[in-house]
C-alpha cells in the first residue's frame, strides 16, 4: 500500500510533465547551482565550494553557505537525465520522500490505511505545492521530508538519541531556514513535553533530546562550521535587505513592489487557512471522548504551537525576530508553515482516529483527493517560463562564455555588484588597481596564465577576491592584494615573464568541520551497533 505514496507524487508532478517546468522564484539559482556541482562531479570535485560562472565568470563561493543535499541530488540526476525533466524528476523525489516521512510519524499513533490517506494529503497540502510550484524552492521541498521525522523524534513514547540526531542533521545539511525552523520546534515541544511530564523522569528527555541535537550538528559540522566561520567574508546580510526582510512579509503586507504583494497575499491566505483548518483540527481532537494517555499534552502543546506561530506572523512578534538568534535570516515568517502542516497532518490523523477504510477506500480517496489539490494548486501557483528561464534557455546559457549573475548574500565583503561588469575578459593588465579592462573578449578564467608585462603593473584577474582563493606569481605565494570597487583579485607584477596560478585552499574551519563529522559518524555508527546488539 505504500506505493500509493509515489503515486500521489506523480500526480503532482503531471502538469508539470504535460506542461513543462514551473519556473518559479527560485528555479534559475537551483538550476545553475546543479549544473555547476555536476560539472565538478565530472571533475573528480565531490564537495565543490566555489561556483565558476555566477558572477559573470567571477564566482561566488555559493556551495560553503548552502546546504549540500539538495544540489548534490540535483547534480546527480542532471548526470542521469536530459536536464529539462531534472526538476521535474527532483520534485517527485522530494514529494515521495515527505510522504514516507510523514507516513512514519502518524504510523506511531494510526493504522496503516490512516496514516497512509494523511500522508498522501500531506504530500499534495496546498503549502507544499506553493512551495514546489510558485517558489520552486527546492530545498525546502526536501526538508518538508525531515521535520515530520524530527517531530517523531520528539513526539514517541521512548525519545532516543538517534531519533533527534538524524533529522537534525538532515535538516541543516538541506536547507538553513527549515533548520533553524525545525530546531527552534523541537526546543518548544521538548519544553512543553518536560513541562507535561514532570513525574516521568524528565532529565533523561532532556539529556537524551540534547545529546541527539548535539549530535546531529556534529554530524552536519563539515558544511555547518565552515558556513558559520567564512560567513564574515561575505555580504550574508544582503539576504534580509529591502523586501526579503521579516518587517516586509508579515500577514498582507503591503511593499512598492506589486510582484512581491502577489505572492505575500497568496502566502497570507495560505497561513490563514492553514493555521485555522490545524485549530479546528486540534479542537475536533481535543474533544474526542478516546484518547490515549499521550494524547492531550500532546494537541495542547501543538494549540500552543500553531499559536506562537500566529503571533509570528503578525508585527506584535517583532521583538522577538529582532533578537532571537538566526530567526531573522528566515526572511518570511510564513515559513514556519512547513512545520504546522505535518503538526495538521498528525492532529487530523488523531481526529480521525477510530475511523475504519478499507484498501482500495483509503487508495481511492487518497488518489481522488490529490488530483482535486494538485489541480487547484497547479492553477494557482504554477509560474510561466521566460524564453530565457527556461531550462535549455539556462543550460545554454551556462555553456556559453557570458557567466551568470551574482548572488548578492555570497558577494565577497570588497565587491559591489553594481560595479562588476558583464564585459570583463577572463584578465587583463592596468597602470593601477581600480584600472578597467579595455580590450579582451568575456570568458571564463583558465589557469596557470603565462603573459609577459612591459612594465611594473597591476594584474586584474576576473575572480571574485575570497580568503581561500591563493594567488602565485612565478611560484611564489602573493602576499598583497589590492582593494577594487568590483571586488576582482588585483595584484601588482613587475616586469617580465609571468606565471601565474590560483588555488582554492581548504581553511583550519573545513578542516575542523570534517574531524567532527567524522568523529560523529563514529559514534553514531557505535550507537547503530549498540542498538542492534539490544535487539
Amino acid at each position: 500500500m505504500l506505493l500509493i505514496l509515489p503515486l500521489v507524487a506523480l500526480i503532482a508532478i503531471i502538469p508539470l510533465i504535460w506542461n513543462g517546468c514551473s519556473c518559479g522564484h527560485d528555479f534559475d539559482f537551483h538550476i545553475l547551482s546543479w549544473m555547476e556541482a555536476a560539472t565538478q562531479f565530472q571533475h573528480g570535485n565531490l564537495h565543490p565550494q566555489w561556483a565558476f560562472t555566477p558572477a559573470f565568470n567571477a564566482g561566488e563561493p555559493r556551495f560553503v553557505f548552502y546546504p549540500p543535499l539538495s544540489w548534490t541530488i540535483g547534480a546527480v540526476l542532471g548526470l542521469v537525465l536530459p536536464w529539462t525533466i531534472t526538476p521535474i524528476a527532483y520534485t517527485w523525489l522530494a514529494l515521495t520522500a515527505a510522504g514516507l516521512g510523514c507516513y512514519r510519524l502518524l504510523r506511531s499513533f494510526a493504522t496503516p490505511l490512516t496514516s497512509l490517506f494523511i500522508s498522501a494529503l500531506y504530500i499534495a497540502n496546498p503549502y507544499m505545492l506553493f512551495t514546489a510550484y510558485e517558489r520552486t524552492a527546492y530545498a525546502e521541498l526536501l526538508a518538508a521530508a525531515w521535520l515530520p521525522l524530527l517531530l517523531h523524534g520528539i513526539l514517541r513514547r521512548n525519545v532516543t538519541v538517534l531519533g533527534i540526531a538524524a533529522p537534525v542533521a538532515l535538516l541543516w545539511l538541506t536547507n538553513a531556514p527549515a533548520a533553524v525552523i525545525g530546531c527552534y520546534g523541537l526546543g518548544l515541544l521538548t519544553l512543553a513535553r518536560l513541562f507535561s511530564e514532570r513525574d516521568k523522569g524528565p532529565l533523561q528527555l532532556a539529556t537524551r533530546t540534547i545529546t541527539g541535537t548535539l549530535l546531529g550538528l556534529g554530524l552536519g559540522a563539515f558544511y555547518i562550521l565552515p558556513a558559520a566561520y567564512e560567513r564574515r567574508s561575505v555580504q550574508i546580510a544582503m539576504a534580509i535587505t529591502d523586501g526579503m526582510r521579516i518587517s516586509d512579509n508579515y500577514l498582507f503586507h503591503h511593499t512598492p513592489d506589486p510582484d512581491h504583494d502577489a505572492v505575500l497575499r497568496t502566502a497570507s491566505l495560505l497561513a490563514v487557512g492553514l493555521v485555522a483548518t490545524t485549530l479546528i483540527a486540534l479542537l475536533v481532537a481535543l474533544l474526542r471522548k478516546r484518547q490515549s494517555a499521550e494524547d492531550r499534552p500532546m494537541l495542547s502543546s501543538f494549540v500552543m504551537f500553531a499559536t506562537i506561530i500566529v503571533l509570528l506572523l503578525t508585527p506584535l512578534s517583532a521583538p522577538i525576530w529582532r533578537h532571537a538568534p538566526e530567526l531573522a535570516f528566515l526572511q518570511f515568517p510564513w515559513r514556519f508553515l512547513a512545520i504546522l502542516m505535518p503538526i495538521l497532518a498528525l492532529s487530523v490523523t488523531v481526529a480521525l482516529r477510530g475511523l475504519r477504510f478499507t484498501g482500495i477506500t483509503a487508495a481511492l480517496v487518497s488518489l481522488a483527493a490529490a488530483s482535486l489539490l494538485t489541480l487547484t494548486a497547479y492553477r494557482g501557483f504554477r509560474q510561466d517560463c521566460d524564453p530565457e528561464d527556461t531550462v535549455a534557455a539556462r543550460l545554454a546559457l551556462y555553456h556559453s562564455s557570458a557567466g551568470t549573475d551574482a548572488t548578492d548574500e555570497y558577494t565577497p565583503i570588497t565587491g559591489d555588484n553594481d560595479a562588476l561588469k558583464k564585459s570583463n575578459p577572463p584578465f587583463w593588465l592596468a597602470d593601477g588597481s581600480s584600472g578597467a579592462a579595455s580590450a579582451g573578449a568575456p570568458g571564463p578564467l583558465h589557469l596557470p596564465i603565462d603573459l609577459v608585462s612591459p612594465m611594473p603593473q597591476t594584474l586584474i584577474l576576473n575572480l571574485r577576491d575570497f580568503p581561500a582563493w591563493q594567488i602565485s606569481l612565478n611560484e611564489q605565494i602573493v602576499p598583497t592584494r589590492f582593494a577594487r570597487e568590483d571586488g576582482l583579485i588585483a595584484i601588482p607584477v613587475p616586469a617580465g615573464k609571468l606565471h601565474v596560478d590560483a588555488t582554492y585552499v581548504r581553511g583550519p574551519d573545513q578542516t575542523a568541520g570534517w574531524v567532527i563529522s567524522t568523529a560523529s559518524l563514529c559514534v553514531l555508527g557505535l550507537l547503530l551497533y549498540q542498538r542492534r546488539r539490544l535487539r
